[in-house]
């Protein structure tokens, strides 16, 4: 697959990001956005609108008595809240750790939800940077790269919290 002018500029930290521009994340886990330093914090924040989907309960913050996996339980919508990202909407996928070998197409049909049937132009979708070591990441990274093909729109990666971190210092 192509890497497109939106990906290369976003990695070298040099991506504007549209005044009406709309940004589909996925992580994970909530420790990706939570992280002091998240990459995936600053890009979002660059958006007028972003949603994020939590593909796995890896945070043991979880609320375990909510069961409207479509929502984040109440101390991580709290959590998510003090981070000061206004028109932000976060979604739980509520998929177990480690995440299953076949969790691409649950992945693959929630990012769809959120992008929508017809994506309006100025929709990103945001991956975190591809890890081979960690399987959980490769699922979600095979998922948001076939979303950008179907869909046909740009894929921004972010930096997962421990080189955003050691980026940071």
């Amino acid at each position: 697959m192509p890497v497109s002018e939106p990906v290369v500029v976003a990695a070298t930290g040099r991506f504007a990001v549209p005044r009406s521009g709309r940004a589909v994340a996925i992580a994970v886990d909530a420790a990706e956005l939570l992280r002091p330093g998240s990459d995936l914090v600053r890009l979002v924040g660059g958006f007028p609108e972003a949603e994020i989907l939590i593909a796995a309960d890896r945070d043991a913050r979880a609320d375990p008595d909510d069961d409207d996996l479509d929502r984040p339980g109440e101390a991580l919508r709290g959590e998510v809240a003090r981070l000061g990202l206004l028109d932000l909407r976060l979604h739980r996928l509520g998929l177990p750790d480690p995440l299953p070998a076949d969790a691409d197409e649950d992945l693959v049909a929630a990012l769809s939800e959120l992008i929508g049937f017809d994506p309006e132009p100025g929709v990103y979708c945001l991956a975190p940077a591809p890890d081979p070591a960690d399987p959980a990441r490769a699922a979600v990274n095979r998922a948001a790269e076939r979303i950008a093909q179907v869909y046909g729109i740009p894929l921004l990666r972010y930096r997962w919290p421990e080189l955003a971190f050691l980026g940071a210092q």
